[in-house]
């Protein structure tokens, strides 16, 4: 399975997380750079796109600045960033020249990708570059960026970015092999192969205590589940393999992959699935939930039992079943007041052409 998923890989987003890029002292590590930056030019010389993610621009301001553990304040944070960017982008742009390869630095918010136009704006630029054999090298926009337009990890960013091209395959490079069976026990095993992300999986996951890093292994399962559904395998390895990139593209059995779902998510159907904040909930009835899922119908009013948050028509909605599970997310075409005044028939609050079963 593993062989014949990753035989045709011809576009490769790459993620570098914090912990793989920097020392102890929690500066950019030279030596750690210069490899991995190596594999990345030589899968672009192979004739492969490939886009890198990374992290590290806190990491690298907090060393500067004098930081010894990543700060809790925001404007410490985006402080932090603003030095540590262009130190990180500086370091990258001469590690690719050595290898005759051009970079270009794309910095973006969680807006940037939910506004539609902007989505598609930034989709056509990192298309273009591509077709210009140059790498772009992506980092959420962390100087500007708060809460509310913020991705909360980039490992979030990394299946955002590969399902908004998309990819044939997302690669987050970590400090550990991949998902570990029994970690921190006498016993850890890495599992090889995950065909479906269920409470098993995800109780193996747990956060991070590294000063510099967001997320850990929980957060590389979320954005498993993002790349998954658009029909991008993903790969989660260490990024202290020198030739990991070679290996996982020959089929070796290295990491831990993520199967994805037969069929890739359509651009919009993406979007509409991931790329927002949502601001409410519509929760629907066993009937409704079938005739969603199964018979690929619209939501109509009868089946919702009761509305939360507050949204606007047009904005995306979570739809949940009466246990409180979301297995859905749509354009809602009139507002919470709306749905809650309970006098709209013979509508459809969601159209199928925008709703997307999760």
């Amino acid at each position: 399975m593993r062989r014949a998923l990753l035989k045709d890989i011809s576009r490769l987003v790459v993620k570098l997380g914090t912990g793989v890029l920097t020392d102890s002292h929690k500066q950019p590590d030279p030596a750690q750079l210069e490899q991995l930056v190596a594999q990345m030019a030589a899968q672009r010389q192979a004739g492969r796109d490939v886009v890198l993610v990374t992290s590290g621009a806190v990491g690298a301001g907090m060393g500067v600045l004098g930081y010894e553990k990543r700060p809790g304040e925001l404007s410490e944070l985006q402080a932090c960033a603003a030095v540590g960017q262009p130190r990180l982008m500086a370091i990258y742009e001469k590690l690719f020249a050595q290898h005759g390869v051009h970079v270009a630095q794309v910095l973006l918010t969680h807006d940037d990708l939910a506004h539609h136009e902007r989505h598609l704006n930034a989709r056509n630029t990192l298309v273009t570059l591509l077709g210009r054999g140059v790498v772009p090298i992506i980092n959420e926009n962390d100087a500007i960026s708060f809460t509310e337009i913020k991705f909360g990890d980039n490992d979030k960013l990394s299946a955002l970015v590969a399902a908004l091209l998309p990819a044939d395959l997302l690669v987050i490079l970590t400090t550990v092999d991949g998902v570990i069976e029994n970690f921190g026990k006498a016993n850890p095993r890495t599992i090889p192969i995950i065909e479906q992300i269920d409470e098993t999986v995800e109780d193996m996951a747990g956060g991070t205590d590294s000063a510099t890093a967001v997320g850990g292994m929980s957060s590389k399962i979320q954005a498993a589940k993002i790349a998954v559904r658009s029909g991008i395998p993903l790969v989660i390895a260490s990024g202290r393999k020198k030739n990991m990139l070679a290996d996982l593209l020959a089929g070796e059995d290295e990491g831990t992959l993520f199967v994805p779902q037969p069929t890739k998510l359509q651009g919009r159907k993406r979007w509409i699935a991931f790329f927002h904040h949502p601001k409410g909930a519509l929760f629907v009835d066993y009937g409704a939930k079938r005739a969603l899922q199964e018979a690929g119908k619209s939501l109509l009013p009868p089946g919702v039992a009761r509305c939360e948050g507050s949204f606007a028509a047009g904005e995306v909605v979570r739809i949940c079943d009466l246990d409180g599970m979301e297995f859905a997310r749509g354009i809602a075409k009139f507002s919470a007041e709306e749905v809650r005044a309970h006098k709209l028939a013979r509508v459809e609050l969601v159209h199928r052409d925008d709703l997307v079963i999760l």
